[in-house]
């Protein structure tokens, strides 16, 4: 399993969070709270969590091309959510 993760400093990182899951949860299966969510997707998951206005972002593929999109729809949705604030996430691989 591949992995990116991406730490976001932000003093809205809850809101965001849930924001992301409620949008991903109309058609795939999402879990969360305020502090930490995980989202399902058909190719692979992304992992969430906010705390002290930071917003951990994990994305997890099979392979490079799962990854590159879990990564691309977590990344579109937050730069859309989070315009105000310009925010971009910046992904590290795992290791």
């Amino acid at each position: 399993m591949l992995t990116e993760t991406a730490i976001v400093p932000t003093a809205l990182a809850s809101r965001y969070l849930q924001q992301l899951c409620k949008h991903f949860a109309h058609k795939i299966a999402v879990r969360y709270d305020a502090a930490a969510g995980e989202a399902q997707f058909p190719w692979g998951r992304c992992t969430m969590t906010a705390a002290d206005g930071i917003l951990t972002l994990r994305c997890e593929g099979a392979d490079a091309e799962a990854l590159a999109r879990v990564r691309a729809v977590v990344d579109d949705h937050l730069v859309r959510f989070a315009w105000k604030e310009g925010l971009k996430p910046d992904w590290l691989p795992a290791g």
